[in-house]
């Protein structure tokens, strides 16, 4: 019998079976694993499970109301990770072989480590299949002894159940507050129609309510006049300068007061004179300091470096470590949070320096070899401490000499390579000066400090050369040789002068700074065990805190301009809500400290997993109750009064929880016209600046960020327009002049437009038309009243503005240049593409960059093809996004279906007998069934002339809509529940 090693990562197995090669015999290598007689090592690569929610609790329609809320199942079911599931199967083919008789987890040592190896252990080996023995392999070295050491010390299944509950509960406790608390919010938010998405997380949400509490200080700050004094001393050897400050001074209430400032001019103007043209006595303090270089990089301290110095993004710095850790094998792993290396790692560290010693990293090698001949690669608490490795040690280069990096890449290697270096020379060594000035006026001192702070030797500094300055962190002084003045000499105030500053408010965030902010949250939180719960957590994980930024952004709560973080309306409303309904817990980091005290205390067999999650339970209830009842018409706030007055009776408007609205000329209501408009349009929260330009100009855009009820983003423009039902205004969206053009019949006038080239199918002039390039037969014209061709390509397609010269482009040369801005409707990512003309397809579709010597081609889709109001231009949109769906499916099928000739793949989706009586009985693949529906729909003419988004049943497709339409949006979830 054999026992199976499970390691988290696939360079963690290679090091397990070089460890055990020379105690336990040769390994074969195979594709997924390794063995030899005694064991079989495996891994996976991060987590290959997740967890769900049971079928019959798992809500998929009407999942954004209250009707269903709140969602507690009783136990969480598994599901694979879709991107790893190859690697999944290759485990679980391991953990149930019959001559496996033990399973030994080899995870990173650690709460998620735990974690992972838990959940693929019960999706292999739940049911029918047998449990096995569970043995844990604990290292926090990557040595060949300690993992020789590691093996012969393994830890039993009951010696790890506290960190396997408390693993478990973290995973579960997040699901259930992340998916109740999102969907809560989001139902509260899309009371009054369309569809609000407002998600909220333990760390997402307090990480964002850290941005909004500075934003809040920038806007609440009001900058106040102060004075310093600066002086000019004429010393025997020359000049030095000076500044005034009361070493009388001593902190209070005043946050921005210093010892160096005055508030009045009168004050300043009084120093100055007093001082002016005095001879002065001086005393001076000189003293040698030393400054020891930075530790080494955890990744939450290279993601700030990162961002500091290059301006990466805490993602492009993560992508980049990864690259550099699994494509280049040049750095250690990354998505750590410790600074420090194992004990032993001492033999590996020597053999790093001899490596870039002889590197071609000619910028790096000098310090290499400087450093060995030395001796500096030597013990050092600053570096090695077991006591402060956790999961993983710090980031550090491997000994492989990396080749083929690219100037990204290769600027983050560099950043590690000289902070490993750096922490073994010695300290920088300082002269620094500090010299007090004193002026006598009528027996009253006047005292001005100078410092001077001189380089005497570099140390770890010679690694940045010109670079070190910014290294020091106050490089600004470095250098800075005061002028000497011999002891008794006195020195002459030769210019003093005031000089008037204003006080600024705090710094927003950037990266860098969110993410320290991030790491130190628990100084946040009053309560002394919870503080020190967090102390080592904070918010996220070194792993997870740059896809939480991403997400807030992605989502809109917070903008990126230049590195600053600048938090949206929305942000402010969620907060605004969270506090309103009396959950403000889900924006404080005390909720991570609370559950971090309570895991540990599980960790360590002091609570129970049961108690742990019936509170975590009756918290959800409560935060779901409280949105569901909260009764009242707005939610308590810090709202402003908009400048531009009513458009119907010039009253004032305000802004409440919900609306922009009239209340009166007085503003308390009375005499309120019922003019208002709602604060969310389509799921998108107006900026305050925003909703006085839609005020006055009485309208804006094209504006970013909408959503579909359905949940698909597009682009709009909103007008205010009159409304004759209530005789007032009302808001409604905008798509243009061909939308309306096109549902009244009107004849347009496009002689007026330039042609951009000529139109593809039938030779006539292409014209800028509202928001779209038409073809001039496309539209009815006093020439040609009956429109004859269909050509239209989006001037924005999928929120990527295609300019005009782009598309001149693309009728001459039939394809564009390279654009950068499209984003996916589906996985709301950026990407790439060309447009191209396809005749085949008959329409505008994207190109992509060849991989493989191949393009990869599939229809362009308008950006602005869902809404959710009805207004003219819906069944234009419906119309440009069905067929460029349809053809989307169709083409990427293309590819697919030219290998499947080499290769039959058929289909395994048994239809159920309603489906089949539209498409047959299958087996059917789900892209396949989509298609024969769509088939079907168009041979029978089922889609409404009205609006071609909603599909009409007759009496085979009724039963399985179940109703007599459907949206084609919801066409294919509809077809997945008839599929088995």
């Amino acid at each position: 019998m054999k026992t199976l090693v499970i390691a988290e990562k696939p360079s963690v197995a290679q090091d397990i079976v070089r460890a055990l090669t020379p105690v336990a015999g040769k390994f074969d290598k195979h594709e997924e694993h390794f063995e030899n007689e005694h064991y079989v090592v495996t891994s996976a690569v991060g987590h290959l499970v997740e967890i769900q929610a049971p079928e019959q609790y798992d809500v998929k329609r009407g999942k954004w109301s209250f009707a269903h809320l709140p969602v507690i199942p009783p136990h969480f079911d598994l599901k694979p990770v879709d991107k790893t599931k190859t690697r999944l199967n290759a485990v679980v083919k391991q953990a149930r072989r019959k001559d496996v008789s033990t399973l030994i987890n080899a995870c990173d040592a650690g709460r998620e480590g735990e974690l992972i190896f838990r959940l693929i252990e019960q999706y292999a080996l739940e049911g029918k299949h047998a449990r096995k023995p569970v043995k844990r392999l604990w290292l926090q070295s990557m040595t060949p002894q300690a993992i020789r050491d590691g093996f012969d010390n393994l830890r039993s299944d009951t010696q790890m159940q506290g960190l396997a509950d408390a693993a478990r509960s973290r995973s579960e406790a997040d699901w259930l507050v992340g998916i109740n608390g999102t969907r809560a919010m989001t139902a509260f938010n899309s009371r009054d129609g369309g569809f609000f998405l407002t998600t909220v997380g333990r760390v997402q949400t307090p990480t964002l309510a850290v941005v909004v509490e500075r934003e809040e200080q920038i806007r609440k700050h009001v900058a106040r006049d102060y004075w310093e004094i600066h002086a000019n001393f004429q010393a025997i050897a020359g000049e030095y300068p000076g500044k005034w400050f009361d070493p009388a001074w001593k902190k209070g209430d005043d946050p921005e007061a210093r010892a160096d400032r005055v508030w009045t001019e009168s004050e300043a103007l009084a120093i100055a004179e007093a001082a002016r043209g005095k001879s002065c006595t001086v005393k001076e303090e000189s003293k040698p300091t030393t400054q020891a270089s930075p530790l080494l990089f955890d990744l939450t301290s290279l993601q700030r470096e990162a961002n500091g110095k290059f301006g990466f993004s805490a993602k492009t710095t993560l992508a980049l470590a990864q690259s550099l850790y699994e494509r280049h094998k040049a750095l250690t792993y990354p998505r750590t949070d410790s600074r420090y290396l194992p004990e032993d790692y001492l033999p590996v560290a020597r053999k790093t320096f001899e490596m870039l010693a002889s590197s071609n990293q000619r910028h790096l090698a000098p310090h290499a070899r400087f450093g060995l001949e030395q001796g500096y690669v030597k013990p050092s608490r600053r570096i090695f401490d077991n006591a402060k490795v956790s999961d993983h040690f710090a980031i550090i280069p491997t000994l492989e000499a990396p080749g083929g990096l690219s100037e990204a890449e290769q600027k983050l290697y560099d950043l590690v390579v000289r902070r490993f270096m750096a922490v073994f020379y010695p300290s920088a060594e300082y002269q620094v000066t500090t010299r007090i000035t004193t002026a006598l006026h009528q027996d009253k001192p006047y005292n001005f400090r100078s410092d001077g702070k001189v380089l005497v030797k570099p140390g770890w500094l010679a690694i940045y050369g010109k670079e070190a300055a910014s290294e020091t962190g106050d490089g600004k002084d470095d250098g800075k040789t005061l002028a000497p003045v011999e002891p008794g000499e006195k020195v002459l105030a030769d210019q003093v002068d005031p000089k008037a500053l204003r006080t600024r408010p705090p710094a927003r965030y950037s990266e860098a700074t969110l993410l320290g902010a991030m790491e130190g949250a628990g100084k946040w939180v009053e309560d002394d065990e919870l503080r020190e719960a967090m102390q080592e957590k904070g918010l996220g994980t070194p792993a997870t805190r740059a896809a939480i930024i991403e997400g807030l952004l992605t989502e809109k709560y917070m903008l990126r301009e230049g590195r600053e973080l600048i938090p949206t309306a929305k942000a402010f409303q969620l907060m605004t809500l969270l506090r309103g309904l009396q959950v403000e817990e889900l924006s404080k980091p005390e909720l991570t400290g609370e559950w971090e005290y309570k895991l540990s205390q599980m960790e360590h067999g002091r609570l129970s997993r049961d108690a742990f999650m019936r509170e975590i339970a009756e918290m959800t209830e409560r935060i779901v109750k409280k949105a569901k009842e909260y009764d009242r018409d707005t939610v308590p706030g810090d709202y402003v009064t908009l400048q531009t007055p009513c458009p119907h009776c010039g009253g004032v408007v305000k802004e409440n929880y919900r609306r922009f609205a009239c209340t009166g000329p007085s503003g308390n209501g009375d005499g309120a016209c019922g003019f208002s408009f709602t604060k969310t349009p389509a799921g998108r929260t107006f900026a305050i600046e925003e909703a006085e330009a839609f005020l006055r100009d009485r309208k804006i855009g094209p504006l970013e960020g909408f959503r579909s009820k359905a949940g698909w983003p597009f682009v709009a423009e909103l007008a205010l327009v009159p409304d004759e039902e209530t005789k007032n205004f009302k808001l409604e969206f905008d798509f243009g002049d061909d939308a309306r053009a096109e549902q009244s019949g009107e004849i347009v006038d496009l002689s007026g437009e330039p042609s951009l080239g000529a139109c593809p199918k039938c030779g006539s002039a292409v014209k800028l038309f509202g928001k779209n390039y038409v073809c001039e037969r496309a539209v009815p014209t006093e020439s040609h009243p009956t429109p004859t061709c269909d050509f239209k390509s989006g001037q924005i397609i999928l929120q990527q503005p295609v300019e005009p010269e782009q598309m001149r482009k693309l009728l001459a040369e039939g394809r564009t240049d390279l654009l950068d801005k499209f984003v996916s409707m589906r996985t709301r990512r950026n990407f790439k593409a060309r447009l191209t003309w396809s005749a085949e397809e008959g329409k505008v579709i994207f190109e992509f960059e060849p991989r493989e010597g191949k393009a990869s081609r599939f229809p362009a889709r308008p950006a602005a093809a869902k809404k959710t109001a009805p207004r003219a231009g819906a069944a234009k949109t419906a119309k440009a996004a069905a067929p460029a769906k349809k053809a989307a499916a169709k083409k990427a099928a293309a590819p697919k279906a030219e290998k499947a000739a080499k290769a039959p793949r058929p289909g395994t989706l048994k239809p159920s007998p309603a489906l089949a009586a539209v498409i047959g009985e299958g087996p059917f693949g789900r892209g396949e069934v989509v298609k024969l529906l769509w088939d079907y729909i168009k041979a029978h003419n089922l889609q409404d002339p009205k609006d071609k988004r909603t599909i009409l049943a007759d009496a085979k497709l009724r039963p399985v809509f179940g109703g007599d339409s459907v949206g084609m949006f919801k066409l294919a979830g509809i077809a997945g529940e008839h599929l088995s």
